[in-house]
């Protein structure tokens, strides 16, 4: 067991190393947003375990950089005697090290966890950086977890809806156009849609953690731990050439040598373009696979609307549950409890057919604790649920056939003015988004706005962003399309599955998000409408109805009419009556 701080024991290393400093990114060399605990390096250094960050360890100075998800959240888990927190974004890393360290200064980085985009930003620093082709916190971190050895299995192309084969031949094809010899594939989401197979290193994310080059006859070369594809068929194995993880970077080395390679610069580690570029050329381009991925072909879409639909019955007798249970408890002087909910939201779940695993870690959150938009519910923090606050659970399920995301903010009494209004100022941005007729090919930065119009007309915001893609039976933040304040030029399109979440959050008050999975479809020739995926009733009970517009109504009276006849059938009988009452028009309940 380690028996001095981690912070201590690296700058040991550091003054070993004759090095200043050192990055340590919140990722693993996949860039993935969730990390299996083997690369949650940046939790065991400093006790923040979110999903986005990275923390600069200077010999005398610790700085940890957030977004603004986290800001509320990093400050409770790190020591902030030992660790400064700054934003993300506001305090850029190249800004800070040009602003505050002298020309020169030796800054070490993981060749493997550091996209060539994020090196070139760095770089341009008047600091050295040092890459490290092997991890310190192999020796450093003494019991540091063992790597993932996730099973992979296959999706069937009935489920999928296109062969590995078609989908190989087709990103062939755009090799062919633009003239390239391979393609090497650094996202193992990317290489789960090509494959046709899903995996298991990390919950939630059922991909494979693996690297591979297709080349532009459509050939591939998988790197993957061989023991995670021994339940794979042989007919898939004998279609590719199979070779361990490791030998991903020497093998594009000898590979590549006088060849053209297209790289991802925002997602592949700079330490294959360290391998590829003393002998063969990279053509810097995002992956085609990325995009391709992106649209969904009508069988997924199906399997999308499926897999909401079952989502949807777990829901109702979830939100049904909790309007008896919480006055119940709280009547016997025995409140609910924040892990209490998600356990039994997960019952639920575990009732449908095709239900796999959860789709994310559930955020479960009453009253305070729902001001930190990621926060997880523990022992140390369960907080009851009770009618005197806001709850918000933010959940999903990874089911055989799609995925699903969705978050609820309820009230189970009547609650202040100040609450009211700032639900109502959300729903008002939920609803004018999600009601949007839009061109088909506007980028998501386009849009943003009007998720934010009702806050922002009371001089309020929130900082993250408003809609994220959803990956069939994969990621539940799959790129590329966003919607965001940021810009992102990937065009929204029919065939797009996309989140609409806006929210807002009072530190040490309470949170409010609400959020719907939606499918982009044409509305008109040239134009397009967000249909929603998601399948569960809207809390209406701390609603200012009169600030609502007769399209906003509308819009809710047709929505709550489908999720009522969609899923009455399917509920539990005891779920029934408080759905028909849930769904009811917004006439009646004015």
């Amino acid at each position: 067991m380690q028996t001095t701080s981690p912070l201590s024991v690296l700058r040991q290393w550091l003054e070993t190393q004759a090095l200043d400093g050192i990055i340590v990114p919140r990722t693993d060399a996949f860039q993935s947003e969730y990390c299996h605990p083997h690369d949650d390096v940046l939790a065991w250094l400093t006790g923040f375990d979110g999903s986005a960050g990275h923390a600069l360890i200077l010999r005398d100075r610790a700085l940890l950089f957030v977004d603004g998800r986290y800001q509320v959240q990093a400050r409770e888990q790190v020591d902030l005697a030992e660790i400064e927190i700054l934003h993300l974004h506001n305090d850029p890393l190249p800004e800070w090290l040009d602003q505050h360290l002298g020309a020169g200064t030796r800054i070490a980085f993981e060749a493997l966890l550091m996209t060539n985009a994020q090196y070139e930003a760095l770089n341009a620093s008047h600091c050295e950086l040092v890459a490290l082709n092997d991890s310190p916190f192999d020796s450093l971190w003494q019991d540091r977890p063992a790597p993932p050895m996730g099973a992979i299995r296959e999706m069937p192309v009935e489920i999928s809806g296109e062969s590995s084969a078609a989908k190989r031949q087709r990103v062939a094809a755009i090799l062919a156009e633009r003239n390239a010899d391979y393609l090497a594939i650094t996202q193992p989401d990317n290489i789960a849609w090509l494959l046709n197979v899903r995996g298991s290193d990390i919950p939630t994310s059922p991909v494979p953690n693996s690297f591979a080059l297709l080349n532009r006859d459509g050939a591939v070369e998988w790197f993957v731990t061989p023991e995670k594809t021994q339940g794979l068929s042989a007919s898939l194995l004998e279609s590719l050439v199979q070779a361990p993880e490791a030998d991903f970077l020497p093998r594009s080395q000898q590979l590549c040598a006088g060849k053209r390679v297209m790289v991802d610069a925002d997602s592949a580690p700079v330490a294959l373009r360290f391998a590829i570029e003393p002998q063969g050329e990279i053509l810097w381009h995002a992956d085609p696979i990325t995009a391709m991925k992106a649209h969904k072909n009508p069988t997924e879409l199906a399997g999308y609307r499926d897999s909401h639909q079952q989502d949807g019955v777990a829901w109702v007798n979830f939100l049904a549950w909790l309007a008896h249970e919480v006055p119940r408890r709280e009547a016997a002087g025995n409140p609910l409890t924040e892990l209490e909910a998600q356990a039994q939201q997960l019952v639920f779940r575990q009732q449908r057919p095709g239900f796999i695993e959860q789709s994310f870690a559930t955020i479960s959150a009453s009253a305070s604790n729902a001001a930190m938009c990621h926060y997880h519910s523990s022992e140390q923090t369960n907080a009851a649920i009770t009618r005197a606050h806001f709850y918000l659970n933010d959940s999903g399920g990874q089911y055989h056939n799609g995925t699903t995301d969705a978050t609820r903010t309820l009230a189970f009494g009547p609650l202040n003015a100040q609450c009211r209004l700032h639900y109502t100022a959300v729903l008002k941005g939920f609803l004018s988004l999600i009601s949007l007729q839009f061109p088909s090919g506007t980028c998501g930065h386009q849009i943003d706005a009007f998720a934010r119009r009702g806050l922002w007309e009371l001089g309020l915001d929130f900082d993250h962003g408003t809609g994220h893609g959803v990956g069939h039976q994969l990621l539940i933040h799959e790129n590329p399309q966003r919607i965001a304040k940021k810009v992102n030029p990937w065009p929204l399109v029919a065939g797009n599955i996309i989140t609409i979440e806006p929210g807002y959050y009072l530190a040490d008050e309470y949170g409010i998000r609400i959020e719907n999975q939606v499918e982009i479809v044409e509305s008109q020739p040239g134009f397009c409408r967000f249909a929603s995926l998601t399948l569960a009733p809207i809390d209406l009970s701390q609603v200012e109805l009169h600030l609502l517009s007769e399209k906003d109504i509308q819009w809710l009276d047709a929505y709550h009419q489908q999720v009522r006849e969609m899923l009455s059938p399917h509920v539990n009988s005891d779920a029934r009556p408080w759905l028909v009452a849930a769904t009811a028009p917004v006439r009646v309940q004015r």
